[in-house]
Parts: C-alpha cells; structure tokens; sequence
C-alpha cells in the first residue's frame, strides 16, 4: 500500500480523493488551510495519519508545510489538488501576489522544491488551461484589469507546465497533470455539467495504481485517458522560465533530478 500526501484536502474533490484512498487501504496524510478545517478533516476522515495545516497563498504558510510534511513522509505519492477558482476576486497576498497565482501554482512549485521527493506526482489542472496564457510578463495582474476566468485558465497552464518540467527535470519521479471535470463542487458551481462520481478517480489512480497506463510520466489525462493539452505546455522554454520566476519569487529553486 502507498503512502500518499493530498494538498486542499479537507473537502471537495481533494477529500473525496483521500476517501476512495483510504478505502483501498492506502496511507494517508491530508492537509487543512487552517486548525478550525484540520479538526474537521480528521472528524471527515478518521483513518487519516495526519493533517498537516498551513495557509498555502502565502510562501511562509507553504514552507510551513512542506516542513510538516517532511515530518510525516515520505510519501509515495503527492497529490496537488489544492486550489481556488475562476470566481475570485483580485486580492493581493501578504507577499504582494495575486493569490490565484500563489496558491494555483506558486504553492505546488515550493511544495514540489521542498518535500522530499515522492515516486509520483499528480498535479491537478482543468480543461480551461486550454484557453490560458504561459505569458510570464504579467502574471501578478498589477497592469491589467482583473480578468477571474483568465487568471485562473493561466494559472492551471502553468500547472501543466510545472508538471511537464518536472517531468523532464526529475526522470525517476512520474510526473503528471490532469483534469477532473467540470464538475458540482463549491469551486464548479451547481451547474457544473460533468460526472462527480468520476471527478476524483484520475488522480488517486495515477498515485497509486500498478495499471501500466499510470506508469507513465509528463502525460495529461481526463478520466484515466490521455488527453492532448495545451501545445504551450510542452514548451521547454516556457516551462525554464516559469520555473526561473517561480524560484525568484519563493527563493527557493528546483532542485536538481530527483
């Protein structure tokens, strides 16, 4: 059985995932954004290890928990799931962020950079990464008018990006990204079309199964099939250079192949 960490995992998808986890048997450490939620995780889940907390739209909140996580893996698998979505408002972290870039993308660079790495990584993205931009020049939206949807699809294409660089940086690590779906959670909206009942099966299905079609690495999938993303994604460049800014901003740089 796996050892796997689940990011954003007190409700939602990311709980559900845990869920399915846990009733295969596997080990399981979730993550709250704060006690209040971690006390209500642990009562959700109670076969859970543990609940490392930490605020991941702030760096100091990410390191805390990276740091929390190291405590408790190593893992086998670390799930990225933890996010916010198209909706928000522009609000600004206490590190002068856009907080959709900071906890869409900049938490999973720093948590991949700091915790040891696992033997897969799963990184959750969405179909409208199809309609983002990779373009680095104003990703804080200090120049623009806020645009939530906009912000949001470029923030799940760097999420693509960062899997692939992974990918290719770290070639014993599998490395992946995928979409769950338009599906009715808080974040999806009741109207959400897709299926739920599948929305959470890809991604514990790339962190733990032995089936060959998950033993791969640099791969996009929707509902445990592959599916071409963004041809940005496969982009080298863009992807050296969001890791680059990424490193700028938390100081802290990929480290070398796992």
């Amino acid at each position: 059985m796996a050892r796997v960490l689940i990011t954003g995992s007190s409700q939602g998808l990311g709980l559900m995932t845990a869920e399915l986890l846990a009733a295969q048997g596997h080990s399981l450490v979730l993550h709250a954004r704060s006690e209040h939620r971690a006390a209500e995780t642990r009562s959700a889940l109670p076969a859970a290890d543990a609940v490392v907390v930490g605020d991941l739209s702030t760096i100091e909140g990410t390191r805390s928990v990276a740091e929390q996580a190291n405590r408790a893996g190593p893992f086998d698998a670390v799930i990225h799931n933890a996010g916010v979505g198209y909706r928000e408002q522009h609000t600004v972290t206490a590190d002068g962020l856009s907080h959709v870039f900071a906890t869409n993308v900049l938490a999973p660079y720093l948590l991949t950079a700091l915790i040891t790495a696992p033997g897969r990584l799963v990184y959750l993205s969405s179909g409208m990464h199809q309609g983002g931009s990779a373009d680095l020049t104003d990703p804080q939206w200090e120049h623009r008018r806020w645009q939530s949807a906009q912000a949001y699809s470029d923030s799940k294409l760097f999420d693509v990006l960062l899997a692939f660089a992974v990918a290719r940086r770290w070639p014993a690590v599998r490395s992946n990204a995928l979409e769950p779906g338009w599906v009715p959670t808080r974040m999806g909206g009741p109207g959400a079309p897709d299926d739920m009942d599948l929305a959470h099966v890809t991604q514990a299905w790339l962190a733990v199964s032995d089936d060959p079609a998950a033993d791969v690495s640099g791969s996009y999938f929707y509902h445990q099939q592959l599916r071409q993303p963004a041809p940005a994604s496969r982009d080298t460049a863009r992807q050296e250079a969001l890791l680059d800014y990424c490193a700028a901003l938390s100081g802290t740089r990929l480290p070398a192949g796992a």
